[in-house]
């Protein structure tokens, strides 16, 4: 049997990628891969502009353990237009010298969030000791999205062995405050086995380039082991 890596991102709020635009962004269910190298990124002390490419060719599979609820965030902000004020020194002195030519535009954008995240990451195929050590001591702090969502409990890392990466998230400890929670929804690569039937569904969450944050699609299994087990009985 194979060995993965296990881990927790718990937190009260998340936000977990989807399109960028500048109007609204949107969030996934639970987080993407882009998001997971991010993070074992983050632990490893590597900065965006480093090298990830030994983190890319990880395997992956992410949980949820509950129903995450959406929340959506509204506020407003101002821009410059490009044409408006030549080479400004800082983002204030750009917004009161277009504000004194009437050039300042206000926009009403959004931002998605999802609230009570209690997810689980398998990893495998890869330094698999190098990774734990990393998320014990992280090197840089670790947020689940963006910074206003700081985790709310340890990453909790542990190497275990299982048949398939749906069993080993079995082996997660769960903060206390949480409780026991059943397994809702695991997503891995199309083509893993997840312990149960699987749809397969695609995401934008394959970074193509992380210093233009364009991101790429890729076909994913989605299955509900625990879910689908207690409906057969």
């Amino acid at each position: 049997m194979p060995d993965y890596l296990i881990f927790q991102l718990v937190a009260s709020i998340g936000a977990m990628g989807e399109f960028g635009g500048h109007d609204r962004r949107g969030s996934l269910t639970l987080p993407g891969r882009s998001a997971i190298i991010g993070t074992l990124g983050a632990a490893l002390g590597r900065r965006r502009d480093d090298d990830f490419s030994d983190l890319e060719t990880l395997a992956m599979a992410v949980a949820s353990f509950g129903r995450t609820a959406p929340l959506r965030d509204y506020h407003t902000v101002q821009t410059v237009p490009s044409a408006a004020v030549k080479a400004p020194q800082s983002r204030p002195e750009a917004l009161r010298a277009a504000d004194r030519k009437g050039k300042v535009n206000t926009t009403l954008t959004s931002r998605d969030y999802r609230t009570d995240c209690v997810f689980g990451v398998a990893i495998w195929q890869g330094d698999l000791p190098i990774l734990e050590r990393a998320l014990r001591q992280p090197v840089f702090q670790t947020f689940l999205g963006r910074k206003s969502c700081p985790l709310s409990a340890p990453f909790d890392p542990r190497i275990v062995t299982d048949e398939n990466p749906a069993k080993a998230l079995r082996h997660l400890r769960l903060p206390p405050w949480i409780g026991s929670r059943k397994m809702i929804e695991i997503v891995a690569e199309e083509g893993t086995d997840l312990g149960a039937p699987a749809r397969w569904e695609v995401r934008h969450d394959r970074a193509l380039d992380r210093s233009l944050w364009h991101f790429g699609r890729a076909r994913y299994a989605v299955a509900h082991p625990e879910v689908q087990a207690q409906e057969a009985t």
